[in-house]
């Protein structure tokens, strides 16, 4: 089994409301590969409440069976389409992959 783990800093806007709602949209975009993408065996994704300087502001955690499906993942048209948007918001990313 292979865990995926990313975590996102989103753009700060003047307008503090459009920062949260681009994570609640985010959200439920990433929620949403579940229904389309069959090699995700779990999915999660957290907004975070710390108001601490380095935090990040949403976390991915996603498990897979093999390597192999996460690289079907990351090649999957509907995880694409995420990504287009995902970049337009966000700042930062860190990510990591590891067997469990």
């Amino acid at each position: 089994m292979v865990k995926h783990i990313v975590m996102l800093k989103l753009k700060d806007y003047e307008n503090k409301t459009q920062k949260l709602e681009n994570a609640l949209a985010l959200k439920k975009a990433l929620e949403d590969l579940k229904i389309y993408i069959d090699e995700i065996k779990s999915l999660e994704v957290g907004l975070n409440f710390s108001v601490k300087q380095n935090a990040y502001d949403l976390v991915l955690t996603t498990i897979f069976q093999t390597e192999d499906d996460l690289e079907i993942y990351r090649l999957h048209p509907e995880h694409k389409k995420v990504l287009v948007f995902l970049r337009s918001v966000t700042s930062d990313s860190v990510v990591v992959d590891y067997e469990i």
